[in-house]
């Protein structure tokens, strides 16, 4: 399968500059360049597609370069609603730190790594508006969907902001001038500014230069998108976001979404993600798909040693396996992901429902006893005069029903 047809079967591609996708990526092999504000320290899972897309690029034998926006970062990229905070610039070289980091572990070293304050901080104003600013026109700027949607409501928008698809577009032209990049590739939402970039290319240079983006990653049982935009941003920083909740959250993606999850974020060939498919179509419940995209993706942001760790705690709080089989380090992060109450040795059962929140009330916890509903460990409790036997520092697992429990550590 050629590379074109690879990354149009996996949904990769929304919007192309030229008339077929084969004639970017298909024949000589070229300098392709991706570009990320330093807006926060880390990437998020909204970015994360075109990371993915940028391995496999390389991976095709193309050359890529990451542009990390130390300058581009201190004007901010116009937000459809509301201006943005600008930040230091001690604070935004902090970020380009961090995120050079990050891509260069996940992306790996064949990447050449750029940032545009470098250049742009270098401009003289008087000719940055002569030679570049006269090729942009107010009525082609105030068309973009940004801007358009800022000049609409009663935020209004600055200058500062307003500039910066010329910003953008000159990034494109110097890393044309420099590297021979002919290529960018970007997110959906920049395709205004990409476009812009490969006009001032052909007007300047008289070179055919090329934009690719790729779609908004879109959760298709609640419409949402990932992102930061959407207050539910997923980071590929651990700090930001720990291994077991980012795990989580592909294994909680929904089962309209699942397939397309696996095709854009794993680099399981089609054929086995086909017949992960079918084995999940004919039993959805036991969510295998689910399953193989959260360790796939935990896997690759954070290494397969610290996937399987998060796989076993995982299983473990939904009834599979047992707490003795867990490591001091997967203990420590079972203690940390689940709802967790101490225990002295020979407390009473009913005490202990209680008191950890498993139930509301001495008479609800008889209850629930009686109904057969409490598991401690993988042994039925039968007895409100159940005493529980746990030794220092030891863990056990209270479960009240299939879904409520509490780890339970012995002092």
């Amino acid at each position: 399968m050629k590379l074109s047809e690879e990354l149009t079967s996996r949904g990769f591609i929304n919007q192309i500059s030229c008339e077929s996708l084969a004639e970017i990526v298909d024949g000589p092999k070229r300098t392709i360049y991706h570009g990320i504000d330093p807006t926060a320290d880390s990437a998020h899972a909204g970015n994360f597609v075109v990371w993915i897309l940028l391995r496999r690029l390389v991976m095709g034998g193309h050359k890529v370069v990451f542009l990390v926006g130390g300058g581009t970062g201190m004007i901010g990229d116009p937000k459809p609603d509301v201006e943005r905070t600008l930040a230091s610039l001690e604070v935004v070289q902090e970020r380009v730190s961090k995120l050079k980091s990050q891509a260069e572990r996940l992306l790996g070293a064949e990447l050449t790594f750029v940032n545009n304050y470098d250049w742009l901080s270098k401009i003289d104003l008087i000719t940055f508006l002569r030679d570049i600013g006269k090729h942009f026109t107010v009525n082609e700027l105030i068309k973009k969907d940004a801007i358009a949607t800022r000049l609409a409501n009663e935020t209004g928008l600055s200058y500062t902001e307003f500039a910066y698809p010329l910003l953008q577009a000159y990034d494109y032209l110097t890393l044309n001038r420099t590297h021979a990049c002919d290529v960018q590739v970007g997110g959906s939402d920049q395709w205004g500014n990409i476009i812009a970039g490969v006009d001032l290319i052909r007007r300047i240079e008289q070179k055919t230069a090329y934009a690719l983006t790729v779609p908004l990653v879109i959760d298709k049982a609640t419409g949402k998108k990932f992102g930061k935009s959407e207050g539910n941003a997923v980071w590929l920083d651990a700090e930001k976001t720990t291994p077991y909740a980012f795990y989580q959250f592909w294994l909680n993606a929904s089962d309209e979404s699942v397939i397309d999850y696996l095709k854009l974020f794993t680099f399981l060939s089609l054929e086995e993600i086909k017949n992960i498919e079918e084995s999940f179509i004919a039993n959805p419940a036991a969510r295998s798909a689910q399953k193989t995209l959260a360790y796939e993706v935990t896997a690759f942001v954070h290494g397969k040693e610290v996937a399987e760790s998060v796989t076993k705690v995982s299983g473990i709080l939904f009834g599979e396996g047992s707490v003795e089989l867990l490591t001091v380090e997967e203990k420590a992060m079972l203690i940390a992901n689940a709802p967790c109450y101490e225990v002295s040795v020979g407390e009473n059962i009913v005490d202990v429902l209680v008191a950890s929140g498993l139930s509301q009330s001495k008479r609800e916890a008889r209850t629930f006893i009686e109904s057969g509903a409490i598991t401690l460990g993988e042994e039925k409790v039968t007895s409100p005069d159940y005493s529980v036997g746990l030794g220092k520092d030891l863990l056990q697992l209270l479960r009240r029903g299939k879904k409520q429990l509490v780890v339970l550590k012995g002092i």
